[in-house]
């Protein structure tokens, strides 16, 4: 593929993937600024609760990451019947999930919270977000696999427009019920979940509905006896790796809660922040597990690896300009919320760290998420994040909070080094061409 069409197909799938992320994030800001208006605690409740339901959402993407690495490559072979059957066994997983999940957050959610943080009050009101959003489990299963079969049709602009209603819906219910707008009550952090829980069963009609109208109709042709042994040994892998990294994840929110409800209000004040700018270049990643996967299934090695480069370098590129505007805007972002002085400084600090750090964070995302995964052989990724996390980040962590007791802005620098590390030990593991596999019908 020509330079300017491989572009241009990058552009049809990554833009509308990052257009996406990015509305959403857009609105998170949003809502973050209003639920900024309730306090400190509010604020940090919200994000606790965050942390376990990002566990879920972790999991159910590993799954949604094997759809994508099948139906890519089994359209790249022009199997219909697989590629059908791919969709349906990993929607039922996703379900199963779900269920356990949700049996969780609405059955112990105080409990769950109170292992993040230990103020009583804030684990309360995390605890009574956590119990009403965890019924947005089942719709974001379906909305995951959905998303992902359209994506791999190269259909990517109809979640984008799933999503951007739903993120208008919730924005809207956040006003109206968290500050008790149009007549409705003033319900603060329970506004906030039921506009959340709204919202996305909103995304998942949308979705659904698109996905029956574009899906592509398959073959009445039944497919072989299904490699059980070949898709277990990409889904355990990944959900290791992304069970052990979300954990990771969890044990470095419970160091900022440890610190202070100051300390881990400023982390959650910089998350849609962080989720902004990585939405901005997510659908690089995206690309690249699609059109590598559909290289590879067609047996088209070498210039599966040529494109591969061409991927590296645009996210390269885009990373380095956003951490320029990042750090330009710290100081002016973290002044639009009516919280302490104290909690607005370390939200500026914390953005100046995460800047430093951005281009590691965005090229392990597309070597690890996109490239490497996109052959099958998941076990690869598993120990580059084990190691990363566990090895690296986890321990640094504590060592900088706990031990040295440094401020939250250098805990968060220190164990972000991991992402150094990991990105060095991915490009090893790239060059050497080991995860280019064509994977069995």
């Amino acid at each position: 593929m020509k330079e300017k069409s491989f572009f241009r197909s990058v552009c049809a799938l990554a833009v509308p993937v990052a257009l996406q992320s990015m509305l959403q994030a857009s609105f998170g800001v949003a809502d973050q600024v209003m639920i900024g208006q309730l306090g400190g605690v509010e604020v940090a409740a919200v994000g606790l609760a965050g942390k376990f339901t990002g566990i879920y959402s972790v999991v159910v993407s590993a799954v949604g990451a094997v759809a994508g690495i099948m139906i890519s490559q089994y359209m790249g072979q022009k199997n219909t019947a697989e590629t059908r059957r791919s969709m349906v066994l990993n929607l039922r997983i996703c379900l199963i999930l779900a269920a356990l999940f949700t049996l969780a957050g609405v059955a112990v959610p105080e409990r769950i919270m109170g292992l993040y943080i230990e103020d009583r009050g804030t684990a309360e009101a995390a605890g009574r977000y956590l119990a009403i959003v965890s019924g947005t489990f089942f719709p974001a299963a379906g909305i995951t696999i959905l998303s992902t079969h359209l994506r791999c049709m190269e259909k990517a602009s109809l979640p984008l427009w799933a999503g951007l209603a739903s993120a208008a819906v919730n924005t809207g219910l956040n006003w109206i019920l968290i500050f008790g707008k149009l007549g409705a009550p003033a319900l603060g952090v329970t506004g906030a979940a039921l506009a959340t829980l709204i919202a996305q069963l909103v995304y998942f009609v949308v979705i659904l509905g698109m996905y029956i109208k574009y899906r592509e109709r398959a073959e009445n042709t039944a497919a072989g006896p299904f490699a059980w042994s070949q898709y277990l040994s990409m889904l355990l892998p990944l959900l290791v790796s992304e069970l052990m990294w979300v954990l990771g994840e969890n044990v470095y929110a419970g160091i900022y809660g440890h610190l202070g409800t100051d300390a881990s209000a400023a982390m959650t004040l910089t998350n849609p922040v962080q989720s902004l700018a990585i939405g901005a270049l997510c659908g690089l990643s995206q690309a690249a597990a699609i059109l590598i996967g559909k290289r590879l299934g067609d047996g088209d090695r070498e210039t599966a690896y040529q494109e591969a480069k061409r991927l590296l370098l645009y996210g390269l590129a885009g990373s380095l300009l956003l951490s320029v505007v990042i750090f330009s805007v710290s100081p002016w972002y973290a002044r639009i919320f009516k919280v302490e002085a104290g909690i607005r400084k370390l939200t500026e600090q914390i953005l100046a760290a995460y800047a430093a750090v951005m281009p590691f964070k965005v090229l392990n995302m597309i070597i690890g998420s996109g490239i490497l995964r996109s052959g099958g052989k998941t076990t690869y990724v598993m120990a580059i994040d084990l190691m990363g996390t566990w090895l690296f980040g986890v321990p640094l962590g504590l060592l900088s909070a706990f031990v040295f007791h440094w401020p939250i802005p250098m805990v968060y620098l220190t164990l972000s080094l991991e992402e150094c590390v990991r990105f060095a030990v991915s490009l090893v593991v790239f060059k050497r061409r080991g995860w280019m596999n064509r994977l069995k019908a």
